[in-house]
């Protein structure tokens, strides 16, 4: 019985664990709500989605700054963003 009881246990904190990892790939942009597409991988070795303008002109999700150009980056570090969109004119986040 002691041993049932941990073994619901253990999987009920997987579950848990699992339902909270999704949350960087809800952060994501929507694609539908983007004019440009692609991506390219940081010195971290994570894929980001590549600065891209919005169909609607608002900041979509997951954006981390606007870009001179109108763009918005999706970056996960400071330097380097914008490069070569005119650099950062707003940190969103």
């Amino acid at each position: 019985m002691k041993c049932a009881a941990l073994f619901l246990l253990a999987t009920l904190t997987c579950q848990t664990l699992l339902a909270q990892t999704p949350t960087q790939v809800n952060n994501q942009p929507v694609e539908a709500q983007l004019i440009e597409h692609g991506s390219y991988t940081n010195k971290d070795g994570n894929s980001v989605h590549s600065p891209a303008h919005s169909k609607s002109g608002q900041a979509p999700r997951g954006a981390t700054a606007k870009c001179r150009d109108g763009s918005y980056s999706f970056s996960q570090h400071h330097r380097g963003t914008c490069s070569r969109h005119g650099g950062v004119s707003e940190w969103l986040s």
